[in-house]
């Protein structure tokens, strides 16, 4: 255990998510999500897991140490609804209350659909599957930097 680190943040998390730089970005989804065989089209090519808790609760721990990217519109981005592009679904209302907290202000998600999704997250850093059965349950976030 470290001191101040969320206990769901295990070795090879923390150590990704140290290794990123700015802009670079992280998947995190959900149950369904093809996890392990887009991972490998990733940066790190090894599938990482915060298993047994819900998205906004993996976002949670992972936006205790990294901060969003502020030199975009789109450093926090949510799956698209296939035929329902502007539904959000609950499980896509906590993680939007988890960003918001986290970033101690709004922080609204841009939408990406479906397809492009799985696109864009084979360009990540890396991807994390969490324990979330919900569907689109799946998001991008991009590193942002902290000041000195």
């Amino acid at each position: 255990m470290l001191k101040n680190i969320d206990p769901l943040l295990n070795a090879d998390v923390l150590y990704a998510l140290r290794a990123m730089g700015h802009g670079d970005t992280l998947v995190i989804c959900d149950t369904n999500f093809p996890a392990d065989s887009v991972a490998r089209e990733t940066v790190l090519g090894d599938l990482l897991r915060i298993d047994g808790v819900s998205a906004a609760r993996a976002i949670e721990a992972v936006l205790s140490v990294v901060p969003l990217d502020t030199f975009v519109d789109d450093s926090a981005r949510r799956m698209e609804i296939v035929g329902a592009p502007n539904e959000i679904p609950p499980v896509q209302q906590e993680v939007q209350a988890v960003i918001d907290k986290a970033e101690g202000k709004s922080w609204p998600m841009t939408s990406i659909e479906r397809m492009e999704f799985y696109e864009h997250a084979k360009k990540a850093y890396c991807v994390i599957a969490t324990g979330e059965r919900r569907f689109y349950g799946c998001f991008i976030f991009r590193k942002g930097v902290i000041a000195p």
